[in-house]
């Protein structure tokens, strides 16, 4: 949550940046103040709608990354045999760079916000599918036997043993997708596209309109700490055992 520590890291980041502007002294890189003082006219150049619209596809590709990689994560890492014949297809295409696929994906899908959805959501579906099958395979037995003889049914020993076991480690994973989801945003936006901070980044640095870019930056900014404040809202409520003293 919003904080003194939170309040003590903007005053150093600023800090930072004055320092550094203070230094180069260039257009290049202006005062925060100065950036703040263009707020106003960016937001008539549209900074709020391309602000939207990176939060809606930011938005839909982590929802359409935890809905299928968490069930699937958490069945493979309670199912031995599944894993071992899955697992080599996840280790091999894991590791490959999914931007590469870009231009075939805006072939197949268009130059709209589908294929720019999909990008994000194959790239963080294997960080979370990942994640959460280890955190599966690593809960203890001796806790699902402990439920398991108190009569509980599978279901239950999933909602009540297995899920919980696995949230913080999910969340986790969220949380490192979250700031890849952002880097994939921008490049995603970058080009074949009008809209979205990383359109409107590129477009004002193409013109020399250094304010205007500064405000973009700080646009993708406060949307990954939104993000991020969300999932520390979500961890605080439902993993509460985590912050018991």
């Amino acid at each position: 949550m919003f904080n003194y520590r939170t309040l003590l890291a903007v005053l150093v980041v600023f800090g930072v940046w004055y320092i550094l502007a203070f230094l180069f002294k260039t257009p290049i890189l202006p005062y925060p103040h100065a950036v703040f003082a263009s707020l106003q006219p960016a937001m008539g150049k549209g900074l709020g709608t391309h602000f939207g619209v990176s939060g809606y596809r930011i938005l839909l590709s982590l929802f359409g990354a935890l809905v299928t990689a968490v069930p699937f994560g958490l069945y493979l890492g309670r199912r031995r045999k599944m894993d071992e014949l899955i697992s080599p297809m996840i280790y091999l295409l894991y590791p490959i760079p999914k931007i590469v696929f870009l231009p075939l994906i805006l072939l197949l899908f268009g130059l709209g916000d589908l294929s720019k959805i999909f990008i994000i959501f194959i790239i963080v579906f294997f960080q979370i599918l990942v994640t959460t099958r280890d955190a599966a395979r690593g809960i203890d037995e001796e806790q699902i036997l402990s439920v398991l003889s108190l009569g509980a049914r599978p279901k239950q020993i999933f909602y009540h043993a297995i899920f919980p076991a696995c949230l913080p480690k999910i969340l986790t994973s969220l949380r490192i997708s979250i700031g890849t989801s952002i880097a994939v945003l921008f490049f995603v936006e970058s080009f074949a596209t009008e809209n979205g901070l990383g359109f409107f980044i590129l477009d004002a640095w193409s013109t020399l309109d250094y304010l205007s870019m500064y405000t973009g930056i700080m646009g993708m900014g406060v949307l990954g700490v939104m993000l991020y404040e969300v999932v520390d809202r979500i961890e605080k409520k439902y993993c509460q055992w985590m912050f018991v003293p």
